[in-house]
């Protein structure tokens, strides 16, 4: 699967800090949880690259009107 394939599939995600110092990403569905740790440094990457594709998708819904 894609990143612009449609699915019906549903998952929720939950972050928040280990007690190791470390960022967790959490994510369950029905069938699976998968944890993911990130120092600060990565976290804070991965923030600046969901910033960035939150930004290029207003700008794709934008140009679709």
């Amino acid at each position: 699967m894609g990143i612009n394939k449609q699915t019906d599939e549903q998952a929720e995600i939950q972050i928040g800090p280990t007690e190791l110092g470390m960022v967790r990403f959490f994510v369950r569905g029905e069938a699976f949880e998968i944890p993911m740790d990130f120092t600060p440094d990565e976290a804070q990457e991965i923030a600046a690259e969901i910033e960035a594709a939150a930004a290029l998708a207003r700008e794709n819904k934008a140009g679709k009107r």
